[in-house]
């Protein structure tokens, strides 16, 4: 939070006609000049709304070896079909499979050289078939797991937006009034908000390992969480 004074005899009526100005981190690049005729008050509002599971975004890699690049390719292609037979029993959505690479791997100790070969399988999966990927699909040879993200239904991303945005607005006017009545000034008049946050998922790791009960529980994983940051400045009086 920063406090400025901002006289008008120094700056053009340029706002005169649009007293608040929302405004993208793109946007906010451009020179804009904004007229206050009393102390310029900027203050930072977060806002953090947790929503429910709708899906998981799930990720694995796979790998094989074999002493040349066609045996390593040609094992790498008989484990991806095992795999790709396991997430559609899981009825995996968007499923998507990368091109595979290869790479040399010199010879160690009481271990001869090979050709290494893998790729990445991603998609969307229901979360009451966590405990399944993870023990059928990630106990299977050449498997490793990735985290797993939980994601929201995207039908409801409007209405968390403006939720979260009301929300961070709230919290950065709040701010600005006790700046304002620390200084002996009372009357606030909004002028610019700038718009800086977003969605970040929280994953868990979810390792293909020999588990133990009680099973994996969706309902442990982190739930799916906007987030949203905007600066607002206001001008008091």
């Amino acid at each position: 939070m920063s406090l400025t004074p901002w006289f008008r005899s120094s700056l053009p009526l340029l706002v005169a006609l649009q007293p608040l100005a929302v405004l993208s981190p793109a946007q906010a690049q451009g020179q804009i000049q904004l007229v206050c005729d009393g102390a310029l008050v900027e203050a930072r509002g977060n806002a953090e709304l947790k929503r429910s599971t709708d899906r998981l975004q799930v990720s694995l890699s796979l790998e094989a070896e074999a002493p040349t690049a066609d045996g390593a390719l040609a094992e790498l292609q008989a484990r991806l079909a095992a795999v790709r037979s396991g997430l559609q029993r899981l009825e995996v959505k968007e499923l998507e499979v990368t091109s595979p690479s290869t790479w040399q791997r010199p010879a160690e100790r009481q271990r001869p050289a090979a050709v290494q070969a893998s790729l990445q399988v991603t998609g969307q999966l229901a979360p009451a078939r966590l405990q399944a990927l993870i023990r059928k699909v990630g106990a299977l040879p050449g498997v490793r797991l990735a985290p797993v993200a939980t994601q929201a239904d995207k039908a409801g991303d409007r209405a968390a937006q403006r939720q979260l945005l009301r929300a961070a607005y709230r919290d950065a006017l709040g701010q600005a009034r006790e700046i304002a009545a620390a200084i002996g000034l009372t009357q606030l008049r909004p002028l610019e908000v700038q718009l800086d946050g977003g969605f970040r998922p929280m994953p868990m790791l979810a390792k293909a390992a020999d588990a133990a009960p009680p099973p994996f529980d969706p309902a442990e994983l982190p739930t799916p969480t906007d987030r949203l940051g905007l600066t607002a400045r206001f001008c008091a009086r």
